[in-house]
């Protein structure tokens, strides 16, 4: 395989990310091998074999030789590596438990399946683009289909025999899954009701438009530090979790030049967490992908390369403030001000995932519903999709919170879909505890992790509502089967990170470390941990009823569940 040649300046038709002169001259490396600084020596095998070929070249090798070979032929640069660039990873081998995720090598892990992951920009879907994504799960991902947390679709049990005929089913229906993982510009987050909410402040859609056509797939964007997130809404609820991308463009109505976007940068969880920082900036929907284009820019050029756990945006943000990193993008990057603006106002309720019936701004109405932690199949997708044709609608949405959404009925028609999704068990109504329970992936696919979490969700779900009927304040209860935080432990009112504890009979069982009082939106903050408090897997029942009657006990009038965890005792939480 020949090596890439060494990054090159954007060409001028790329003005508003130009990488700046001190990037031209390629030096020795030093400290943390940020490409503006001229240092383009690989740091660690990431970026070696990242500079030895463009992620997105795979898919030629993919179509020509692996899905004629199989499994066995593919290089191990690209199994562990490249193939992400098209939304592919190695699933979990069946059998190996949690205590082995961190001892066993890679291909020990590695089942000769793969997790692919479509991307589904703003979380819009036709009708025909829904049948797809559920005919793809019934032939060939053995019915898999969970909705993410970033608005995606994952399938699982997908050979790699089997990709190029499912990429062309899925790209005959305008869906892709490029991108969909990797040092990449991932998924664009987006409101689920742009366009249509009767409240809207502005509507984003063109913007997440004009980014895909400009970055997606853009060979100058496809070796970035690590994953770049993105999420664009104009919605007065905040519905996708801005606090915590990389870039995020949220509404606001500036008091001199109308409704646009406040900028938002540097947030991410995983194991060292950060919320976005306000770079003070209005900018208006016709400058919004030239902004991405900066800031996207700022982190390919000067993002962290050395350290893995160190190359999120966040960590440059940190390390640089706000005022450095906007005058940087103003000056190196846009060549011009940005217009100061102001904050966002407080989100205008508490759920943000537009689950139940509402109006749309043209008479019509949306009707959102909440499957149990985002697991889906392909017979039910595509049962949804009959569902939304035959009462008119040809839109459907996902949801940054494993939620979905149909667009466009007619006001007489609103009770017969409702009627037909709860023959289907999809709650336009549901308990605070279907609705506000989340989960990643688990050791059922996941490589990474340790537990259990879809099960342990739909179980812990049917548990609580069971003990609990008459709760009826708004809960968040995400379950990770890992540290990784990709079902936003730290920002739930109970946050739960999969690990290993020791039972009351002193054996290592699937448990969780348990984090109180996160929260996204009305006051943003990460969980507390209370000093050794854990639970195993089989107790978690009894201990979420156990803090949550505490809670309705003792909380104030109109006091959240995170404000009452804030002050109460370590004896309370417990």
């Amino acid at each position: 395989m020949a090596p890439s040649p060494e990054p090159v300046e954007p060409q001028a038709d790329s003005a508003a990310v130009r990488r700046p002169a001190a990037a031209r001259k390629v030096t020795r490396h030093r400290g943390e091998g940020q490409w503006g600084m001229g240092h383009f020596t690989p740091l660690n095998a990431n970026e070696q074999f990242k500079k030895d070929d463009d992620g997105l070249n795979v898919r030629t090798r993919i179509e020509t030789i692996y899905s004629k070979n199989g499994f066995a032929s593919i290089d191990p640069s690209d199994l562990r590596g490249r193939m992400r660039w098209w939304g592919l990873y190695t699933q979990r081998k069946e059998g190996i438990d949690g205590g082995k995720t961190a001892i066993l090598d890679p291909n020990e892990l590695d089942a000769e399946f793969f997790m692919l992951r479509v991307r589904i920009d703003g979380g819009r879907l036709t009708v025909a683009q829904l049948k797809a994504v559920a005919e793809v799960s019934e032939q060939y991902g053995r019915g898999t289909a969970d909705l993410t947390d970033r608005q995606n679709v994952q399938y699982h049990w997908i050979r790699v025999e089997d990709v190029p005929a499912i990429w062309e089913k899925l790209e005959a229906v305008g869906l892709s899954t490029t991108e969909a993982c990797g040092d990449t510009p991932r998924v664009i987050l987006g409101s689920p009701v742009a366009g249509v909410a009767k409240e809207e402040i502005i509507d984003g859609t063109p913007a997440i438009d004009e980014i895909m056509r400009r970055f997606i797939g853009n060979p100058e964007f496809s070796n970035l530090p690590r994953k770049f997130k993105s999420a664009i809404s104009g919605s007065p609820l905040l519905d996708i979790a801005h606090e915590i991308n990389d870039i995020a463009f949220v509404g606001v109505e500036h008091p001199e030049h109308g409704p646009g976007f406040d900028l938002w940068v540097g947030g991410g969880l995983s194991t060292n967490p950060k919320l976005g920082v306000r770079l003070g900036a209005w900018v208006p929907l016709d400058e919004v992908a030239d902004v991405y284009g900066g800031v996207i820019g700022i982190f390919r050029d000067y993002g962290y390369r050395r350290l893995r756990n160190r190359a999120r945006l966040k960590f440059l943000v940190a390390d640089w403030g706000p005022a450095k990193f906007r005058q940087v993008l103003q000056d190196e990057y846009l060549k011009y001000d940005l217009i100061d603006g102001p904050a966002p106002k407080e989100p205008a309720g508490i759920w943000r995932d537009h689950v139940g019936v509402h109006q749309q701004k043209d008479g019509n109405y949306y009707v959102g519903f909440a499957p149990r932690v985002g697991r889906m199949d392909g017979k039910l997708l595509g049962q949804v999709a009959d569902l939304a044709a035959a009462h008119g609608s040809d839109r459907l949405r996902t949801t940054a919170e494993q939620k979905m959404i149909i667009l466009d009925i007619a006001e007489d028609r609103v009770d017969s879909l409702v009627a037909g999704l709860e023959e289907l068990d999809l709650r336009v109504n549901p308990s605070p505890f279907r609705r506000g329970t989340m989960a990643c992936t688990g050791i059922e696919y996941c490589k990474l992790a340790i537990v259990e979490t879809k099960e342990r969700g739909r179980t812990l779900i049917d548990d609580l509502e069971a003990r609990m009927p008459a709760f009826d304040e708004p809960i968040t209860i995400n379950i990770n089967g890992c540290p990784n935080a990709c079902a936003r432990i730290q920002v739930a009112d109970i946050g739960l990170k999969g690990q290993l504890v020791t039972d009351e009979n002193g054996e290592q069982v699937e448990g969780y470390q348990v984090h109180l009082g996160g929260a996204l939106g009305l006051e943003a903050g990460f969980g507390r941990k209370v000093r050794g408090l854990k639970v195993t897997k089989d107790g978690l029942p009894d201990y979420v009823e156990r803090v949550l009657t505490r809670f309705q006990a003792e909380r104030q009038e109109g006091e959240r569940f995170a404000q009452w965890t804030a002050r109460a005792s370590e004896e309370e939480l417990s």
